[in-house]
């Protein structure tokens, strides 16, 4: 059996192909500026990629940044915390813990003498 014995009838009621479709060679491009453009596409991309990386880098480190200073003042929170609680504890115990005076001085709740 031939190829050309198996020609398939056209039927009319198919949908004609629309010329200059988005698909296919472009007419009159040649394959030089076709492998110029593309090496250009393809260093425009890296380069996009290298400044995407780069700003991905500088977000981490204003996160890390935040995160630590977030750190450092919880820390300093429990610490002033902490000292609340034991002058707490000395005062009902019926002493006068240290550091509570110029606490209360700075309040403004004693006058300094």
């Amino acid at each position: 059996m031939d190829c050309e014995d198996m020609v398939i009838a056209e039927e009319p009621n198919l949908v004609e192909r629309k010329e200059g479709g988005k698909r296919g060679r472009k007419p009159g491009r040649k394959a030089s500026t076709e492998k110029v453009d593309m090496k250009a596409k393809l260093e425009r991309s890296r380069q996009s990629a290298r400044e995407c990386r780069a700003r991905k880098k500088l977000r981490y480190q204003y996160l890390e940044e935040l995160v630590a200073d977030r750190e450092k003042a919880v820390l300093a929170l429990r610490q002033e915390l902490e000292r609340y609680r034991q002058w707490n504890a000395e005062l009902d115990a019926g002493r006068f813990p240290e550091g509570f005076q110029a606490l209360l001085e700075e309040l403004g709740v004693l006058k300094q003498e």
